[in-house]
């Protein structure tokens, strides 16, 4: 049963207690290790801050502005929104932690590669302060998370030192990021170079140059480390934080990165404001981009159209003679030339029309459109219904960098691609059918037109019809390159919308970490919670008897008397060490049996005491010699009767055997003087066992008991019974009858709780009549008597301190038996 169990048992009407006084006393009974505990957290507090690098934490600030294509200009198309402000910081914030991104700043600022020194407790990164940088060779790979020495001997020489164990090792080659392993001899790699000499091992490959300002000296290591490219770009991206400056300015964003080197997170802010500045403008022109590539490969058709029709012209003059055409003539030739433009103009747009409706239905990336103003085709919904699919299909793959595939996100962006996509559709063949009602007027018009130029000459007809051509592939050429001009110069007039308004910078931020005085205070705080509650479990679950306190709790039987811990030879303290403290409580219990004797009625005859216990081990029988001991030496004829038929003990301590004893006596092979001793113990006889009988329990039962008890009771004043544990066989019970006094021994940090509730039962059953407790063991210091401990044993145990200097025999204890049994404790 545990102590929580016990509690509830001892609790007034089933009322839950906690003996938080018992449990205080605990504690305090073991202050060293709660000491210990503290002393060790504080130790392990002060190597963690010791030990761990500082921590700082760097700021920038950037501004993200309104995003306003200006190549839609009111000259060449409407304005091209891409969600304002609002939608755009979040976009941004998102791209900061996006592989891609953190990708181009890890790879542009060569994080991948450590510069490392020898530092008290670990190789320090002093990233710029080397005198030296590495130029490496990106197709050949380098040796992952292994520092190569860089030993500098003086002059521009340097040695590259590496020693393996393996006959392989993990490269990474940057250029693709391919990881890999190569062969190496399992041996020490130490090769002299010259600052410039291009390095070629399987490990390391690349150019070590010194630097001019801070040349290295002779004598000193450093160390290059290569790390693996994602792991980096992994770090980096969860550890870039970005949040709105104030709720008052949504559109400025405070960048923030933590580290240990104030150099490189300078570097990274201020890397990754450049290189998300240039990837927004890159965004921003992608629709010029575009524009320009499809307008050039428009341009190399109509200037090759342009350059056939100048050569047959020129075969046509070379071939006839001059001629005049009349006034008349020329103005259709004119007006021809108006509707054969127009006709261009319109096959034009019908082309980029069924180029966009095919791109529509059998691409999947919409980001390559190009304008549809490049072609002359000014429809609101058109450019509108372009514009929103480019803006999604961006937003979509910005979207995949950090979102996995099947989220409900995607979902919701492709519902709205298609459907911005169906309507953009349905416009493109409205304006279609518009487009070829108006071709089939201007054909209408030119065939007019020609018909009354088919009067004329045959070889005036064709130069006019060749002239046309000429002029119509000039004219579109020239529009043509007009639209690219328009485009190029938008383009390189275009500007980012991310802008720097304060960069990072080292100003001397003190760090943010470790937080010594908290880490002192969370040792300090572990160091003691962690004991006690170790400490309050295990008084909890602690099911066995510390105090004379817990006995009061468990039970109503009183307590006779304190026997306190003695290390000794034998059982004979008493008669051997009779100044012994220990001699001193046997002679207490013998008084107090005294006053239990004198209140019995109709006792005629001698005393018997029956002393018995719970389970073997608590001092049952030591006690039962020392008190047939203490009353033989009072001068009482004495007979100590072992009864403990499974387990015989006293015979040994009396230099006597076993052969022989009650067991003989009940199964009439021996008489009664044949079976009892003479001790040397002047007026102390002893009975014992005799051999293990198969039927213990029906022998104590016999009428032979009942016989020998009596014949007892005339001859002697005090019969002592030792009897079996009463937890463990009911042969103590039987003997319970025959006893005018019964100890029950109780060994302190022993006797479990539950086993007094048994004997709580017996005594309530009244099976068991005028029986005390006797605690064995009792240490008088420990802190768990503060009830009866205290108050009774106050006057025994203090008193035993201070009369037992004059009067109580030394123990002989050596100091360095003490010590060891202090450290014990």
């Amino acid at each position: 049963m545990s102590q929580l169990e016990q509690d509830i048992e001892a609790g007034e009407s089933g009322r839950l207690t906690f003996d938080f006084r018992g449990f205080l006393f605990k504690a305090l009974n073991l202050w060293k290790l709660v000491l210990f505990s503290i002393g060790l957290s504080l130790i392990v507090a002060y190597w963690i801050n010791v030990r761990k690098p500082n921590v700082y934490r760097l700021n920038s600030l950037i501004s993200i502005e309104n995003d306003q294509n200006p190549f839609f200009t009111a000259n060449t198309s409407i304005s091209f929104n891409w969600g304002g402000v609002s939608g755009k910081v979040g976009k941004i914030m998102t791209s900061l932690n996006t592989r891609s991104h953190n990708e181009l700043v890890v790879d542009s600022l060569e994080y991948f590669m450590q510069y490392l020194v020898e530092g008290k407790y670990r190789k320090e990164d002093i990233y710029k302060s080397a005198p030296f940088t590495v130029e490496i060779d990106r197709g050949r790979g380098q040796i992952l998370n292994y520092p190569i020495a860089i030993n500098f001997l003086g002059g521009d020489q340097f040695e590259v030192i590496a020693n393996f164990n393996g006959t392989s090792v993990p490269v990474q080659r940057y250029l693709d990021k391919k990881k890999y392993r190569v062969r190496v001899e399992a041996k020490e790699y130490k090769n002299t170079y010259k600052s410039n000499d291009t390095i070629q091992l399987p490990f390391f490959n690349g150019v070590l140059k010194f630097k001019e300002d801070n040349p290295p000296s002779k004598g000193q290591t450093f160390f290059v480390n290569f790390l693996n490219f994602d792991g980096v770009v992994y770090g980096y991206s969860r550890a870039v934080k970005s949040a709105p400056y104030s709720s008052n300015s949504a559109s400025i964003l405070k960048l923030a990165l933590s580290g240990s080197n104030k150099s490189k997170i300078v570097d990274y802010l201020n890397a990754t404001a450049d290189v998300l500045s240039r990837t927004e403008l890159k965004r921003k022109n992608l629709y010029a981009t575009n524009t320009i590539k499809f307008i050039d490969s428009t341009l190399q058709s109509v200037g090759s159209d342009l350059q056939s029709v100048n050569d047959e012209m020129n075969d046509f003059i070379k071939k006839n003679k001059a001629f005049n055409i009349d006034e008349e003539a020329s103005k259709i030739s004119e007006r021809l030339k108006t509707f054969d433009l127009k006709k261009e103009e319109e096959t034009t747009k019908l082309n980029y029309l069924n180029s966009l409706e095919d791109y529509l239905n059998t691409k999947t990336n919409y980001t390559n459109i190009a304008a549809p103003t490049s072609v002359g085709i000014n429809e609101t919904n058109i450019i509108n219904g372009v514009s929103k699919i480019i803006s999604l299909s961006i937003e979509r793959q910005n979207l995949e960098y950090t979102t996995k595939e099947g989220s409900v996100l995607f979902k919701k962006l492709d519902s709205q691609i298609d459907s911005e996509k169906n309507v953009l559709l349905e416009t493109i063949d409205a304006t279609r059918n518009t487009i070829r009602s108006q071709m089939i007027s201007i054909n209408r018009n030119i065939a007019n037109l020609e018909q009354d130029l088919s009067e004329l000459p045959e070889d005036q007809q064709q130069y006019l019809k060749i002239q046309r051509k000429m002029d119509i592939s000039q004219e579109a050429y020239d529009v043509y390159m007009a639209k690219r001009s328009e485009a190029a110069i938008v383009k390189a007039a275009n500007v980012s919308d991310i802008v720097v308004i304060d960069e990072a910078k080292d100003i001397g931020n003190p760090p943010i970490g470790p937080n010594k005085s908290l880490n002192y205070i969370m040792a300090l705080m572990i160091g003691f919670f962690l004991p006690m509650f170790i400490i309050f479990v295990i008084y909890l679950l602690d099911n066995t008897i510390h105090g004379s306190d817990e006995v009061e709790q468990l039970s109503k039987i009183p307590i006779l008397g304190l026997i306190g811990k003695y290390n000794y030879k034998n059982n004979l303290v008493v008669y051997e060490k009779p100044r012994s403290a220990v001699a001193e409580s046997f002679r207490s219990i013998r008084s107090s049996l005294q006053f239990i004797y004198k209140n019995q009625e109709g006792s005629n005859g001698g005393n018997t005491l029956m002393i018995t216990s719970s389970v073997s081990g608590e001092g049952k029988t030591f006690c039962s010699i020392n008190i047939a001991t203490v009353y033989a030496i009072s001068g009482k004829k004495t007979i100590l009767l072992g009864l403990d038929l499974r387990k015989p003990k006293i015979f040994g301590d009396f230099n006597i055997t076993n052969d022989k004893g009650i067991v003989n006596y009940f199964i009439n092979e021996n008489t009664l003087d044949e079976v009892k001793h003479s001790t040397h113990i002047e007026n102390l006889d002893i009975i014992p066992s005799g051999p293990v009988p198969p039927n213990p329990s029906e022998l104590l039962m016999s009428d032979k008991m009942a016989n020998l008890i009596e014949v007892l009771r005339e001859e002697y004043e005090m019969i002592i019974l030792d009897t079996p544990p009463l937890g463990l066989v009911t042969d103590a019970l039987e003997l319970a009858q025959y006893a005018d006094a019964s100890i029950f021994m109780v060994r302190l940090d022993y006797t479990k709780k539950g086993m007094l509730s048994l004997i709580n039962a017996k005594y309530r059953a009244g099976e068991i009549k005028n029986i005390s407790f006797v605690l064995n063991f009792y240490k008088h210091k420990t802190n768990h008597n503060y009830g009866y401990g205290y108050g009774y044993g106050y006057g025994y145990g203090y008193g035993y301190g201070v009369y037992g200097n004059a009067y109580h025999e030394k123990d002989g204890t050596s100091w360095f038996k003490s010590v060891k049994r202090f450290f014990k404790r």
